[in-house]
């Protein structure tokens, strides 16, 4: 019994480990350098974060990439992004870099900085849309020249332990692998030319690395029954609940107050919960082919507004949806053939922002789902998710017994006890 314990925790620590996402299985974040000209010193080099993940934004103040150099190399210039820190400089005389740090670490520029430093797919404070979401937005890149390092692809050495904050923990990085030089199409599209040298980095979301608890919940409802399943209490922990406000506190009111933190410590509305983010699942109504269902997501988080939300739903019957109102919708498919998973996010200028807690703090939708009369029932759950998540964290549900049930037939429903023997005295006096 003890080796079958120690076998299924070995197991849960390595899927915990290869950060592996069911919804998501191919979901990564690809770092790739593309050495693109040789200098006196080292190179110039165009580093590339592709978000490979489908329903998993970066989100402000978005990515953080650190990395350890190899030798002593330096950065001599950077554009499109910079270092937060210049270290120890010292020895240079003349020309000062950059960055002299033996670990860098390396932010993305804010929007509107001068266009002299701007690069392509740069400038947006480290924001990167998902890839299922917005391809053409999941990308940022940025220049650097590398000084004090290899000048030929025998020389040059990979940095690494490569770190990525997005803008938490919850990445790990593998190592630097060299792979194919990246090739690049000219403006015209008749000629090809490629990089000099390519190395790919690739990085792996947890959720159990990121945070202990989860992020959102998840409460259900339905027109059949009068019960409203709330979300399980603490279902985010309850480490905030000595610094939580209530709606109407005059707190609120205090200037700043709404101000995101540098820690991005969270300021929620008292809950039993306690979570930033509470997603309303309710089966509306029932037509003869078809069913409804609204969906409400709801910020208690006064210093966040959710920019590139995005929420992912697992349920079979997605497969015949019909119509999607208010929302965007995209299927995903990760095994191909198996069509139970969406991804829904919100219509540009429209309510693609999700705004901090308060009376704006929430935004809704409605699906109309087609019944499959094969297999379509509302017994046992079946109208619910099976699993949900917000910007690519797994919302806490409620207990299976704890959702809202078909009531008995009518008949059944309405002889009760106390009504059962006053019939039988009645029939007995009768007869």
């Amino acid at each position: 019994m003890r080796l079958v314990f120690s076998a299924l925790s070995v197991l849960v620590l390595f899927s915990c480990v290869v950060a592996y996402d069911p919804l998501d299985p191919n979901g990564n974040v690809t770092i790739k350098w593309d050495v693109m000209s040789w200098t006196p010193d080292g190179y110039v080099a165009v580093v590339t974060v592709h978000n490979f993940q489908m329903f998993r934004h970066i989100m402000n103040p978005g990515w953080t990439l650190g990395w350890t150099w190899a030798k002593r190399e330096v950065i001599w210039s950077m554009v499109g992004a910079q270092a937060t820190e210049q270290g120890d400089c010292s020895k240079f005389k003349g020309n000062i870099p950059h960055c002299c740090k033996k670990i860098p670490t390396v932010v993305d520029l804010l929007p509107g900085v001068p266009y002299n430093q701007q690069f392509s797919n740069c400038c947006k404070g480290g924001v990167v849309a998902a890839w299922g979401q917005d391809p053409s937005q999941a990308i940022s890149s940025f220049q650097l020249s590398v000084g004090q390092a290899g000048t030929t692809n025998k020389t040059v050495k990979l940095p690494k332990n490569f770190t990525l904050l997005a803008p938490g923990p919850g990445y790990s990085c593998g190592p630097a692998k060299i792979v194919p030089s990246t090739t690049f199409l000219t403006p015209d599209k008749r000629r090809k030319t490629q990089a000099l040298m390519t190395w790919n980095v690739t990085c792996t979301y947890s959720q159990f690395l990121a945070r202990k608890n989860p992020s959102c919940c998840v409460s259900l409802s339905s027109f059949y029954n009068e019960t409203i399943t709330p979300c399980p209490s603490c279902a985010c922990g309850c480490h905030n609940k000595k610094n939580c406000v209530k709606s109407d506190s005059k707190i609120l009111s205090m200037v700043g107050v709404h101000t995101p933190k540098k820690d991005n410590e969270p300021l929620l509305q008292c809950t039993h919960h306690m979570c930033p983010i509470r997603v309303h699942w309710h089966v509306k109504v029932n037509y003869k082919e078809y069913w409804r269902v609204k969906i409400a997501i709801t910020n208690f988080n006064y210093r966040m507004n959710h920019s590139l939300w995005s929420l992912a739903v697992q349920h079979p019957n997605l497969n015949n949806l019909t119509q999607v109102f208010s929302f965007n919708y995209k299927p995903l498919l990760p095994y191909g053939s198996i069509n139970d998973t969406g991804m829904f996010y919100g219509m540009k200028y429209f309510n693609d922002l999700l705004m901090e807690a308060g009376p704006t703090g929430n935004v809704q939708s409605e699906l109309l789902l087609q019944k499959d009369k094969d297999t379509f029932t509302f017994k046992q759950g079946w109208a619910f998710p099976r699993k949900v998540y917000f910007n690519g964290d797994e919302c806490m549900m409620p207990p299976p017994d704890t959702y809202p049930f078909l009531p008995n037939s009518a008949p059944a429903s309405l002889i009760t006890f106390p009504a059962f023997t006053f019939l039988l005295l009645f029939l007995l006096a009768v007869w």
